[in-house]
């Protein structure tokens, strides 16, 4: 699938699917109406409280649980339930529009692509469960027997979620399909297993004791949102706190404003392009920041902190430096590692320290250079890969570049 048609498709499909659904429930009416109710308030609540956080894979992980058990419930307290696909549909969507309206009129509220995945994810859980129970086909099912159906089925539906999220974010960025799904995948591990887990626990334990169930198990759910609120919060200052260390090579005068910045962002970009794992862009985007940080060890400044141009022996020095200064902040040794490295021989270099090379001699060379001055710093560096540039990494370079329309981040 081309990216142009992914984005179309995902959403024309959720839209067909709702219209359908809805148009279904209002010709045949809602079927216990409390059942009905009760999980709709669930959704809302958790679209309420939903994370507004920068990489959430889950926004609303409390909503995508309320909807998974309402999709895979089969009895109530001992009754079998009366709801079918259509109406699990309308419930959800009509409870994720409901629970939205404060956080839009916040201006934080889900994008269209929200509600189309949240939609296509239940759809799928709803059609996998419900036909088949109403026909009586897990009747003879119970103890762990169901247990492990609702859990198999959560698994699908979960391996679901993360193909569309995928896709959405593939259809976006345009970045590699593969190493988007395979982040997706590794997320899941995280709060995608929560969600999974409290969904099935919700389900199991309302067709025991009923509908009282819900209030007593969607509270881990919440105190595990609130931990994941305060996590990114962590991960958010630790992350402000490098940039301002690697803002003292400009504030001292070493490097021009905004340059570690600006490699930074390209070589996040360059890195995602290559397919580098969430971990690894990060420990890719923090050597970036602080790569020039081995200047301020200098007693006579690198001419606009330019040491592409340097010989091997002093940019290795430097570098060495760097990632000694590096070690003493308390940063991960990974950080330092590629701080090290990135004056090393390309094949003796790990893929972080390649692409930091390769992206900050970019951006010295097209810095004050004119409008070919992309163009030309990319021949300069394509004629550099016999043994300067790994090949791999300036191509990269270049395919980023040509989405980018040859340009850097602005330096403000």
């Amino acid at each position: 699938m081309t990216r142009g048609r992914a984005l179309p498709l995902i959403r024309g499909s959720a839209a067909l699917l709702a219209s359908g659904c809805l148009g279904v429930t209002l010709w045949t009416g809602l079927e216990q109406r409390g059942i009905a109710l009760a999980f709709g308030a669930l959704v809302a609540l958790g679209e309420l409280t939903r994370w507004t956080g920068p990489r959430a894979r889950e926004a609303a992980p409390l909503g995508a649980a309320g909807a998974l058990s309402y999709a895979l419930l089969g009895e109530v307290a001992g009754r079998p339930s009366a709801h079918g696909v259509a109406q699990v549909v309308s419930v959800v969507l009509a409870a994720s529009l409901a629970g939205c309206v404060p956080n839009i009129a916040r201006g934080r509220g889900p994008v269209i692509d929200h509600l189309a995945r949240r939609v296509l994810t239940v759809g799928f859980a709803a059609v996998c469960f419900q036909p088949l129970y109403n026909r009586g086909t897990f009747t003879d099912w119970s103890g762990p027997a169901y247990a492990l159906l609702l859990v198999a089925l959560l698994a699908l539906t979960a391996l679901c979620d993360a193909l569309l999220a995928a896709t959405l974010a593939y259809s976006r960025t345009g970045w590699p399909f593969g190493p988007l799904l395979r982040d997706e995948l590794h997320r899941m591990l995280g709060i995608g297993s929560a969600v999974c887990a409290t969904g099935a626990v919700m389900a199991l334990a309302v067709a025991v004791v009923g509908l009282w169930a819900l209030p007593v198990f969607c509270l881990p759910l919440l105190l595990t949102q609130v931990s994941l609120r305060r996590y990114a919060a962590v991960r958010k200052t630790y992350r402000q706190t490098i940039a301002s260390l690697a803002r003292a090579t400009e504030i001292a005068g070493y490097t021009p404003a905004g340059h570690a910045r600006r490699v930074a962002a390209l070589s996040r970009a360059v890195g995602r392009d290559m397919g580098l794992t969430g971990p690894e862009l990060t420990v890719l985007e923090y050597a970036a920041l602080m790569h020039d940080i081995g200047q301020l060890s200098l007693v006579d400044p690198v001419p606009a902190g330019a040491t592409a141009g340097l010989p091997g022996v002093e940019q290795r020095r430097i570098a060495l430096l760097g990632g000694a200064v590096v070690r003493q902040t308390g940063v991960d040794a990974e950080v330092a590692v590629v701080v090290e490295r990135q004056a090393d021989p390309y094949p003796e270099q790990p893929p972080a320290a390649r692409i930091v090379r390769a992206v900050n001699a970019y951006e010295e060379k097209v810095r004050d250079a004119g409008p070919g001055g992309p163009l030309t710093a990319l021949e300069e560096l394509r004629l550099g890969t016999a043994g300067d540039y790994a090949p791999e990494v300036v191509e990269a370079l270049a395919r980023v570049l040509s989405r980018e329309g040859l340009t850097l981040p602005s330096a403000g």
